[in-house]
């Protein structure tokens, strides 16, 4: 199986910036899907942003577009989420997943295999 390990979270106030870390190893495949999920306090683990590996689709959550980024540095097997323009909404344990590859990037929590153990993202105000 995939092990995942998140890094990159903090303390940041609104309107600032954060890079989240995601980096991959073991049984990893051309055709993995990986995603990023968040989960508030009280809240339902919710689907942030992913791609499919192996054509680099990319997909977001309506909340997020236009101010997260999702990348990917392949031979480090390290997928980055860039988030800019923070807001207080956006805090959250940040998760990573991986699954067997997918036509469409899945939005479901159940859908993945792999998990990350979490890094926390807090924007302040």
């Amino acid at each position: 199986q995939v092990h995942l390990v998140e890094s990159g979270g903090g303390l940041v106030q609104a309107g600032g910036s954060l890079r989240l870390s995601c980096a991959a190893s073991g049984r990893t495949f051309s055709n993995t899907v990986m995603g990023w999920f968040r989960q508030a306090p009280g809240k339902e683990r919710e689907f942030v942003a992913g791609f499919i590996w192996n054509v680099y689709s990319t997909s977001y959550a309506d909340s997020v577009k236009d101010r997260f980024t999702v990348s990917l540095d392949k031979p480090k097997n390290t997928m980055y989420l860039q988030m800019n323009r923070l807001k207080p909404e956006d805090t959250a344990v940040y998760y990573c997943a991986a699954r067997l590859y997918a036509l469409r990037v899945p939005t479901t929590p159940g859908d993945y295999v792999d998990w990350g153990q979490g890094t926390q993202v807090t924007v302040s105000s």
